[in-house]
């Protein structure tokens, strides 16, 4: 019996490389889709790439721009936030980034006839994004159906409603090499440990020490 195909949208962090090898779990055969669209730094897409080998997993790195930047995470001209409070949508928001991604994931998924698109998205411990709520993923089967041939390609958000913590706890019980992702959204040689993502991170890992 042949597996069901996946595209998996694999970033390098915690929340995508879980996803990954939850996908991996379910029998799904998996193809990783991996973007550079000139965020800050480029160690995240190295850490998709070193997972997505390390799994055996065939993948593409999509080279893209938004010139419009939009974001601190595109402008670095622009400050990303540190210690902030948890409130409102921050700057690090990159406008329409997961519409983006679907899209050319819905393309790769028509031309090799994969039944599902996994993305790690995340509305518990979010850190305000808009396209990481579950009415967004609802409202985008929509486009599935209306606006494709394939009409039954299926989103995935299996992290959804999980807090960090229990990403964490999943991630180990799926023996995911935590060790290779990167979740900082400055690309030094340590995380920054005090923007919105590595406190994220570090509090999941809190709760559950």
């Amino acid at each position: 019996m042949m597996k069901k195909k996946a595209i998996i949208l694999l970033s390098g962090g915690l929340d995508s490389t879980t996803t990954l090898y939850y996908a991996k779990k379910h029998g799904y055969e998996c193809h990783a889709l991996i973007f550079d669209y000139g965020q800050r730094h480029k160690k995240e897409v190295r850490s998709a790439v070193a997972v997505a080998l390390l799994e055996s997993v065939a993948y593409h790195v999509m080279r893209i721009k938004l010139p419009w930047k939009g974001s601190s995470l595109l402008d670095k001209k622009t400050k990303v936030p540190t210690n902030r409070k948890m409130k409102g949508i921050p700057s690090t928001y990159v406008p329409a980034r997961n519409t983006i991604f679907l899209s050319f994931a819905l393309s790769y998924a028509e031309a090799i006839e994969a039944q599902v698109i996994f993305i790690g998205a995340n509305a518990v411990d979010f850190s305000g994004y808009p396209d990481c709520r579950p009415k967004f993923y609802q409202a985008f089967h929509s486009v599935i159906k209306e606006g494709t041939k394939a009409q039954k390609i299926k989103i995935l958000t299996p992290l959804i409603d999980l807090s960090k913590a229990e990403i964490i706890k999943l991630a180990i019980k799926l023996k995911v090499p935590l060790e290779l992702t990167w979740s900082c959204y400055q690309g030094g040689q340590k995380p920054c440990g005090i923007c919105d993502s590595c406190r994220l991170r570090q509090r999941g890992f809190d709760s559950i020490s």
